[in-house]
């Protein structure tokens, strides 16, 4: 069920933008009185799942939900139609326009994914506003979630971060986004400030570890449930139960115990804890290791903030202000993404390794249908779309626009057999690229 509420998640949104992108091709034509012969949600290579002919255009869904598109007439594009090219151009056809009109057209789709983009950050403001964790509230520093790749650069439980390539970051979240695009972090230890270099390949070996995130904020140690046979199930700990000391040493933080409980291997220890609202103490024998079997109660950040622990912002913006900061987030997001190409074209990051496919993006929206999270992630997919069509990649929107700089630049058109060839090449390239992406599911 989960996989069909992701994927369910995901087709709507790839169908909501595909409309939209190749809409701002189709209006742009129309606007200069192209013609357009098929407006087409999805491909449709030997039938189509539905079409209709109104005017001059046959508007259609296809089977092969890869993308979508629009043939503008008197165009090289994905359909390859060399018969029409042969013909003398006519009025109505893409090659018969001024150079400018021409740019417009191909900008169209990439124009409507970024306005798009920041439209829905900006109503989603609206509606829901925007909440984060403030970077100054983890007051007693970060939890170190990947041990080995943390103990290489020196990272600790404990850690305050000062500043991330030498910005101050603002939220936790940009601490975890930010840390992969950074050489340097400078943290806080026992009242010292220290700097830390980050692995050019951090990404990798992330992906190798296979453990998630680099680090998190810190939770209290509640118990969500025990393994049969171990320490903690044979002294009678139960799921809730908040362990808060072991003999008089208080524990705060779930990441504390291990190290505070190594000592006392092969001995019996008086674990306090908190049950019911009630503080009581369990003897526990601690055999051979420090793991005594209790799985940690997966705390949400809404449950930390009730308990007190952490106090998150949110901000509530009004119709006129939610579209800066709208615009504003949709910058960010478009900077990240760049940010992160940069990365997968290093092969020293290995960040290459971790491109994924519709079962790496369909992970994004959950396993619940939560609206705001849903926008928000069609938002962020909308301004990828718009990034990835301007790469300068023959079968992309990219690729005509370099094209047509190359005309208006020169005055000359570029030879129709080259802008062919080029065209089969890209194709070669995106099928290569979308396979590999797809296999997502076999390589993690």
């Amino acid at each position: 069920m989960d996989y069909i509420i992701q994927g369910g998640q995901l087709l709507l949104s790839i169908s909501i933008l595909v409309v939209l992108h190749e809409g701002g091709h189709f209006f742009a034509a129309k606007l200069f009185k192209t013609k357009v012969e098929s407006f087409y949600l999805f491909f449709n290579p030997w039938f189509s799942v539905y079409k209709k002919k109104i005017g001059e255009t046959e508007y259609g869904i296809g089977w092969l939900p890869l993308g979508g598109y629009v043939k503008i007439a008197g165009m090289i594009d994905e359909s390859m139609d060399k018969e029409q090219m042969k013909q003398p151009p006519q009025p109505w056809e893409f090659r018969a326009k001024p150079t400018w009109q021409r740019l417009i057209i191909m900008l169209g789709g990439i124009i409507v994914n970024v306005i798009v983009g920041f439209l829905i950050y900006s109503f989603v403001l609206m509606g829901y506003g925007e909440k984060f964790l403030p970077a100054n509230e983890l007051k007693n520093g970060i939890w170190c979630l990947n041990e080995p790749i943390t103990n290489e650069i020196g990272l600790q439980n404990g850690d305050k971060i000062i500043s991330i390539n030498g910005e101050i970051p603002a939220t936790f979240e940009q601490m975890q986004e930010e840390i992969f695009y950074s050489k340097t972090i400078v943290v806080e230890r026992n009242g010292e400030q220290l700097t830390l270099d980050i692995p050019v390949d951090l990404i990798n070996k992330l992906l190798e570890e296979r453990r998630g995130p680099l680090f998190a904020y810190r939770i209290p140690f509640t118990v969500g449930g025990t393994i049969k046979d171990f320490p903690a199930e044979k002294a009678g700990i139960k799921p809730k139960d908040k362990i808060i000391g072991i003999n008089d040493v208080p524990v705060n933080y779930y990441d504390e115990f291990k190290s505070k409980l190594t000592p006392y291997i092969n001995q019996t220890v008086a674990l306090k804890l908190i049950r019911d609202g009630e503080t009581i103490t369990l003897p526990v024998e601690i055999v051979d290791s420090a793991y005594i079997g209790v799985l940690t109660y997966p705390y949400s950040l809404t449950e930390l903030e009730k308990e007190g622990i952490y106090s998150t912002t949110t901000v509530h913006y009004s119709f006129f202000a939610a579209f800066p900061r709208g615009i504003a987030i949709a910058k960010e997001k478009l900077v990240n993404y760049y940010k992160q190409f940069k990365l997968m074209l290093n092969p020293e990051t290995g960040a290459y390794k971790a491109m994924g496919g519709f079962a790496t993006i369909s992970k994004l929206f959950g396993t619940e249908w939560v609206w705001q999270n849903f926008w928000e992630k069609t938002a962020w997919i909308s301004l990828v779309l718009a990034f990835m069509n301007l790469l300068p990649i023959p079968a992309l929107d990219g690729g005509h626009v370099m094209f047509l700089l190359y005309e208006m630049i020169t005055g000359r058109k570029p030879n129709e057999k080259i802008m062919e060839y080029a065209q089969v090449a890209g194709m070669v390239l995106l099928l290569l690229l979308m396979i590999y992406a797809n296999t997502d599911i076999f390589r993690f």
